[in-house]
Formats: C-alpha cells, sequence, structure tokens
C-alpha cells in the first residue's frame, strides 16, 4: 500500500513540474514575443537594413535560435568543436542584445533627452560612441581579467 502511496505522490510531482515548466515557458515565450512586439525590433530591423522582403527570415531565425537552445539545453547536448563555434556564438549572443538595447533606448528616447538636457546635443554621436567603446572594453575586462 505505501509504495503505491508512493507511486501516486511521484506521478502528482511530476505532473505538477511539467505544469510548472510549461507554465514558465509560457510566460518567458509571450514576455518575449511581447518585448518584440512593443520595441518594433523586427520592422526596425527590415527597415534599417532596407530588407522588407526578407522579414520573414528575421522571424524564422528567432524562432529556430529559441528552438534550437532550448532543445540543446534542455538534453544537455554536448556541441563537438565548440571552441571554434564560440566565438560565433558569443558574436551572435552581442548583436542580439545590441539590437535589444538599441530598440529599448529608440523607443524611450532617452539619449536624445539625456543629451538635451546635459548640453550635449551637438556632440551626440561622440556619447554614443563612449557608451559603446565602454560597454566593450567592460565587457573585455569582465572577460579576460576576471575569468568566472
Amino acid at each position: 500500500m505505501r509504495s503505491v502511496s508512493n507511486a501516486l505522490v511521484n506521478v502528482f510531482i511530476q505532473i505538477f513540474a511539467a505544469f510548472l515548466g510549461l507554465a514558465g515557458g509560457i510566460a518567458v515565450g509571450g514576455g518575449m514575443v511581447a518585448l518584440f512586439v512593443v520595441l518594433d525590433m523586427l520592422p526596425r530591423l527590415a527597415q534599417i537594413t532596407n530588407s522588407f522582403h526578407r522579414v520573414h527570415w528575421f522571424e524564422a531565425a528567432i524562432i529556430t535560435g529559441a528552438l534550437f537552445f532550448t532543445v540543446i539545453d534542455l538534453w544537455s547536448i554536448k556541441l563537438r568543436y565548440a571552441g571554434w563555434l564560440s566565438p560565433v556564438i558569443g558574436l551572435l549572443d552581442g548583436v542580439f542584445v545590441g539590437l535589444l538595447a538599441a530598440a529599448l533606448t529608440e523607443v524611450l528616447n532617452v539619449l536624445p533627452i539625456l543629451a538635451k538636457r546635459l548640453g550635449m546635443s551637438g556632440i551626440l554621436t561622440f556619447l554614443l560612441t563612449a557608451m559603446v567603446l565602454g560597454k566593450i572594453i567592460g565587457s573585455w575586462f569582465d572577460c579576460f581579467i576576471y575569468p568566472h
């Protein structure tokens, strides 16, 4: 009788864990989609690159990347020869984070307001360059000086 009770508890725990995983995935996926929609990342990227006819490729790339890396993480797949692939993945991650930050900044109009209030409207390009270089140097410093 005790083993049947333990088996039922284990089944309940597995069903509850599956429910939590599904709910968490829906919440994160919904948040990601909402972020892309609110920030208009894909239409803006298509506008900047003058490639409106390829916007479906951008969408497919985001979905494929999310599915691919979810499967790799879920099944703990180890990629062979990942040493040469790491810089490529790092570059693509950096591009994604940069696009996300640029879209967020553009939506909020933070930099023009900041430049105007600081009296730096004439040198906004230099302000942007300084911010980008600071981010790059900080990332390199964190990666090479203080590796985790």
